[in-house]
């Protein structure tokens, strides 16, 4: 068993997912969800499009029944976990990424392409040729800090695994809020972006390998075992 406790911050349905993981690695995983998911109203703009871009598996479970009228067009996913949302969604897959979505758009051919995706998301800088329309289909609504998740941190050392910006600048100020010791939380993070978000004067910060959740919980379980 590792040798200190975890706090998994992500959403849900993907938090029990992380931790589960996390726990067959003999990480001590709780769940700790800073925020929850909830559909928008959307509407389409007009036109076709060559592709969809889609940097979140939310997407498919919160975007609601309007994604039934885009099956017909390929994904370009950020990464695999979002392409299987998107194939168990009835989706064709035209392209799957390793590094955010920039590089997947960084490899499109010119056309045009329809961008679902959540209410807090990344800009994206398309290249000649390339022209992409965005479209919000979700948004995540904040929740506090779970007073147990707290008392964690106030026990002992922990470290807390960051999925995105938006969690790591929440965490961030729920630990100022609820007056929570920075100098022992180590914070494992999903891609460079999000330990620049969290600010300063953390135990230590760790940044995963490539933005995937094994490469997340492989850093996790060293940093568990070391820290």
């Amino acid at each position: 068993m590792a040798s200190r406790p975890a706090l998994v911050l992500r959403p849900q349905p993907g938090n029990d997912a992380t931790c589960a993981a996390a726990r067959a690695r003999g990480i001590d995983a709780s769940a700790a969800p800073l925020f929850a998911y909830r559909p928008l109203d959307w509407a389409l703009p007009e036109g076709a499009w060559d592709g969809l871009l889609v940097g979140s598996a939310a997407v498919f479970a919160h975007g609601g029944p309007s994604l039934a009228t885009l099956r017909a067009i390929p994904v370009h996913a950020v990464g695999a976990a979002t392409a299987r949302a998107a194939q168990q969604a009835g989706f064709a897959v035209g392209a799957i990424g390793q590094g955010g979505l920039q590089g997947v758009v960084t490899q499109l051919a010119p056309g045009r392409y329809l961008r679902l995706a959540g209410q807090a998301h990344v800009p994206l800088a398309p290249p000649s040729g390339v022209t992409i329309d965005d479209v919000v289909v979700y948004a995540a609504a904040a929740l506090p800090l779970d007073p147990a998740a707290a008392d964690l941190v106030r026990q002992g050392p922990v470290l807390v695994l960051l999925h995105s910006a938006e969690a790591a600048r929440h965490w961030a100020l729920a630990c100022t809020r609820h007056d929570l010791p920075r100098t022992r939380v180590a914070l494992a993070c999903l891609a460079p972006r999000i330990a620049q978000a969290v600010g300063p004067n953390w135990e230590k910060v760790g940044i995963a390998a490539s933005p995937d959740d094994e490469a997340l919980l492989s850093l996790a379980q060293q940093m568990c075992q070391t820290v």
